[in-house]
């Protein structure tokens, strides 16, 4: 019997009952001998001594076929893997793939557990990235084994081994266009090895480069692990009235598909070269280290990213700075986000809604008394979509980047062509909160045209909320629930969503619903573009 899990071709249809319906097989290359393995030990079929020709052979080469799949069909096939072979890896280290596959594959009692465990270590080679293709066989046991299998992984390696990208993404609410590309070089030395350049130039706001690598395995280290060092710098002399610059280096320690641990060491320098800058910002320019420690927990059942129509999503993340001591930033920050997807049955529409919150406070003695880090503090606003932002404190639709919560007035700088006291103010600098809580309601739905439907466009309404407040320095003896409640910030509308190969394009109307004096909200029209993944 020879069963297949290929990644590179379309699947055949999954001849057991019980199998999801991904499973694929192929007809045995040796129906005789898959009979024979499929059976078990001690069941064997004689050989017929009449040769059959044409159709007739044909005819009872299905028959037997047919045959396996209905016992395949009808119970458990208990089954020994004999062999693994690995084919097509010229550069791959064998020990790499069979990392991989060997454990998963040989705890397989039964063929169905066999064909299961061969779609699952499939997809764990697909995931290291460095191959074009890869289709795994079960084939045929020796004969003198009757009952076992061979399983064949073969692979086929990427033709190159460099890949990029480039695009171009728009932050209207913060009037800001960037220009992003990376640069990788995959599987240099064999072990599954990813080495990656990237940049980023965003006008009148931020720009970055990094350069990193990352290894599936390391020796006996059953999970990837990464090194990253990027040079950042950003530009919130609008919002907040400094720039930030951080030269640093990110490990990563443990990945999986619901932990992530890593470490950041980084050099950060705030600035203020407009000379304007609040009393609160003021406080905190100059160099500091952070020294950081973050952990994210995540389970995500949604059943789409970009458009989720069922399924919940929950994330935990945590980071604790101040590792070197008494040198560095001290702080604890712990976020939450969960939201889940309802489907309504008609026009594909689907209720997601969603709640995040996320404190920060300082560590050390008498630590209410102390300022936490501005750039880690948490900000609301932005147009950027919550139901794809999932992480965090969601934006907050219609009010515009750092537009919201505690404020503090600039400095104000005579000039000697400034003659109007209006003219003069100065403005304020946005501060950020240490308390933060964001919720939203978004109903997606089709378009009647079908000229949409086929192209992906569809509408949807929404409803956003979510406040900030400051607790250190004090703050936390003047705050109440009741108050904090009272001052969330409200915005409704609706909106088009257009998804593109390159681009994601979302086009809202915005109507304010509660906003306070020194918010930035307005109601009107609203464009994001973001990636389409």
């Amino acid at each position: 019997m020879a069963i297949a899990a290929d990644s590179a071709a379309e699947q055949a249809p999954n001849p057991a009952a019980e199998e999801p319906s991904d499973a694929s097989g192929e007809a045995p290359a040796h129906p005789n001998h898959g009979e024979a393995n499929a059976d078990g030990p001690g069941e064997e079929y004689e050989e017929e001594d009449e040769v059959l020709e044409g159709p007739a052979a044909e005819a009872a080469e299905m028959e037997k076929v047919n045959a396996v799949f209905q016992r395949l069909s009808a119970a458990a096939v208990g089954i020994c893997v004999h062999d693994i072979i690995i084919k097509g890896n010229s550069k791959t280290r064998d020990a790499l793939i069979e990392a991989e596959v060997v454990d998963l594959i040989r705890s397989a009692g039964t063929v169905q557990d066999l064909v299961r465990a061969a779609r699952v270590a499939s997809a764990r080679l697909r995931r290291l990235d460095v191959f074009d293709s890869v289709r795994i066989t079960l084939d045929a046991g020796p004969r003198e084994l009757p009952g076992t299998t061979n399983v064949i992984v073969e692979v086929v390696e990427a033709a190159s081994p460099i890949t990029g990208s480039l695009g171009f993404f728009s932050k209207p609410e913060a009037r800001s266009w960037s220009l992003e590309g990376s640069l990788k070089l995959k599987n240099i030395f064999g072990y599954g090895d990813i080495w990656n350049a990237s940049g980023a130039y965003g006008w009148d706001q931020s720009s970055e480069i990094g350069v990193g690598v990352s290894l599936p395995r390391f020796k006996s280290i059953p999970t990837p692990l990464t090194a990253r060092a990027s040079l950042l710098s950003q530009d919130w002399l609008k919002f907040s009235s400094y720039k930030e610059r951080l030269l640093g280096l990110t490990f990563g320690l443990l990945s999986t598909p619901h932990h992530d641990l890593s470490y950041n060491l980084t050099w950060r320098t705030l600035t203020d070269p407009s000379q304007m800058a609040s009393k609160s910002i003021r406080r905190q320019l100059g160099h500091n280290l952070l020294s950081a420690l973050r952990y994210t927990y995540t389970i995500d059942q949604r059943d789409s990213h970009l458009r989720p129509t069922n399924g919940y999503a929950f994330v935990s993340t945590s980071q604790v700075g101040g590792l070197c001591g008494r040198k560095g930033l001290r702080f604890f920050r712990q976020e939450f986000d969960v939201r889940g997807a309802v489907p309504f049955g008609f026009y594909n529409a689907a209720l997601n809604a969603g709640v995040a919150a996320g404190v920060i406070l300082p560590l050390g003695r008498g630590f209410m008394e102390l300022p936490s880090p501005v750039p880690d503090r948490f900000y609301l606003g932005g147009h950027s979509s919550p139901v794809t932002s999932l992480g965090g404190i969601t934006s907050l639709l219609g009010f515009k980047a750092r537009g919201v919560g505690p404020t503090d007035l600039r400095r104000f700088v005579p000039s000697e062509s400034v003659t109007d006291d209006s003219a003069a103010f100065p403005g304020w600098d946005y501060l950020g909160g240490d308390l933060a809580v964001s919720a939203f309601a978004d109903l997606s739905f089709d378009l009647p045209l079908k000229l949409f439907r086929d192209a992906g466009i569809h509408g949807h309404a929404f409803l956003t909320a979510g406040n900030i407040a400051k607790l250190s320095e004090n703050e936390f003896r003047n705050f109440s629930f009741s108050e904090f409640g009272r001052t969330f910030r409200c915005s409704a509308g609706v909106g088009i969503i257009l998804p593109t190969d390159f681009f994601r394009v979302e086009i809202n109307y915005c109507y304010i619903l509660k906003k306070f004096e020194q918010d930035r909200g307005k109601t009107g029209i609203q464009f994001n573009f973001s990636s389409p993944m």
